[in-house]
């Protein structure tokens, strides 16, 4: 943290760490912006951006478990819509598609084996065509910036939905890891089968019994002191692309998108790691069932679909998130799209997260280097133990 901070690369950054249900210490360095006089802290927002994925898919799991949404269970039963996709021949060259042999399920969805595009993010023709209709469920700033093309609205859940299934998928469903929009899809799914949106199910169901005060997909102007400022390059130059007071994330959005739309601070997602962790439990308050957070940990993955050549490469997926396998077994969590990362590691009793806001991610290798340093303080500590 110092290094990055005193470089003057990142404005401010944080790293949260934590021993099963004991609360966590907090290394914080610089201030919430370069022209910001807040220091950088604990109850900093901060934009989560696909560490949103792990809890929808926690939430997911909440369903499951009252046997309200089954975890092979089709779609099409709630968008109907998708009842008849069709699947690209080749989403690289053209748009040409055969109808697809099986339905989307509620497993694919939670592991990005759905066959769904990703507008942006992905680059062949599926996803220009989710550009084009405005299929973006992801904000970034209210500038034009260089390499961010201008895109349409994105519609309301009903319309993502309808418009979604004309596009073709990339791969067959359950056959494939391809990044996706589909945690975005499952969140308006459980709005549905919940009868409530995703975020006030969250605010009921998740974030208030965890504790979690801060954890917003709009972020109200009372909150606004506590956000930092998320940062682009211009060349090697930072320059600001989304502000506390004109953010992006402080205009309502179509609906809370599932798979990016989280703000929130170091505190408040260490608390939903702690949670994790806890086996459902946090504070003596039962937030899920064990059954519900062993079965969202644990590997998802359709038989026979291979992660090699993908960055978790070795591991498998849970809900949402990474399910560590060999040396990584225990392991949980994503990482976001502005440089944050939010993990546990049930076999050490360990949950870590590391906070800065610049895109993209790849710009700096912060979320690399984090585990490696976390990995060598382990060691350290394991050695001074054993001497």
């Amino acid at each position: 943290l110092d290094k990055y901070v005193r470089a003057r690369k990142v404005s401010g950054a944080i790293a949260a760490l934590g021993w099963g249900d004991r609360p966590a210490q907090f290394i914080a360095r610089g201030r919430e912006g370069f022209d910001d006089k807040d220091p950088s802290r604990p109850e900093s927002l901060y934009r989560a951006y696909s560490m949103t994925k792990p809890v929808t898919g926690m939430a997911a799991m909440m369903l499951i478990d009252e046997g309200k949404l089954g975890l092979d269970q089709p779609l099409a039963d709630f968008a109907p819509e998708f009842g008849q996709m069709q699947v690209a021949i080749d989403p690289k060259v053209s748009l040409a598609a055969r109808p697809a042999e099986k339905l989307i399920t509620i497993r694919h969805l939670l592991t990005h084996t759905s066959g769904l595009g990703y507008a942006v993010v992905g680059r062949n023709k599926v996803a220009e065509r989710l550009a084009q209709l405005g299929l973006n469920a992801g904000i970034v700033s209210k500038k034009r910036l260089p390499g961010f093309p201008v895109l349409p609205p994105t519609p309301d859940p009903d319309t993502f939905l309808k418009l979604a299934a004309t596009v073709p998928l990339v791969a067959e469903p359950g056959t494939r890891w391809a990044y996706s929009m589909s945690l975005d899809v499952l969140g308006i799914v459980i709005g549905r089968v919940a009868g409530m949106p995703l975020d006030r199910f969250l605010a009921e169901r998740l974030f208030g019994p965890a504790g979690m005060t801060s954890s917003f997909f709009q972020v109200p102007q009372t909150a606004s002191p506590q956000l930092t400022t998320n940062y682009g390059f211009l060349g090697p130059w930072p320059i600001t692309i989304d502000r506390p007071g004109s953010s992006i994330f402080q205009d309502p959005t179509p609906f809370a998108f599932g798979g990016s739309g989280l703000v929130t601070t170091p505190a408040d997602y260490d608390r939903f790691l702690a949670m994790v962790l806890g086996k459902g439990m946090i504070g003596g308050q039962r937030v899920m069932s064990e059954k519900a957070v062993a079965l969202g940990t644990s590997s998802l993955l359709p038989e026979g679909v291979s992660l090699d050549g993908t960055w978790i490469a070795g591991n498998s997926m849970g809900a949402g998130g990474v399910s560590g396998k060999g040396r990584d077994e225990g392991l949980y969590g994503w990482a976001g799209a502005a440089g944050t990362a939010g993990y546990v590691q049930a076999r050490l009793g360990l949950r870590s997260g590391i906070y800065t806001q610049y895109m993209p991610q790849e710009k700096y290798p912060i979320l690399s280097e984090f585990p490696k340093a976390l990995e060598a303080d382990l060691i350290a500590r394991a050695q001074r133990g054993a001497a």
